[in-house]
């Protein structure tokens, strides 16, 4: 897997997450469409889902410390 593959398919997966669909679904499928071949898939899908993770805490950092500072 080349770089603009990993690329790809962290944007299926951080547009994908938050629908009420499988995200891990969709990066099968983008993977498939794609012709990528993972050297190790578990590693793959355990970054994409941590950055998925950082990425929302980093977006309601200030709810998260009010709920747990300001109440």
């Amino acid at each position: 897997m080349d770089t603009i593959d990993a690329i790809l398919l962290g944007i299926i997966q951080g547009l994908t997450e938050f629908l009420p669909v499988s995200s891990s679904g969709h990066i099968e499928l983008g993977k498939a469409v794609l012709n990528v071949e993972l050297n190790d898939p578990l590693l793959f899908s355990i970054v994409v889902h941590a950055a998925t993770a950082l990425s929302t805490i980093v977006i309601f950092r200030m709810d998260i410390w009010e709920f747990i500072f300001l109440k």
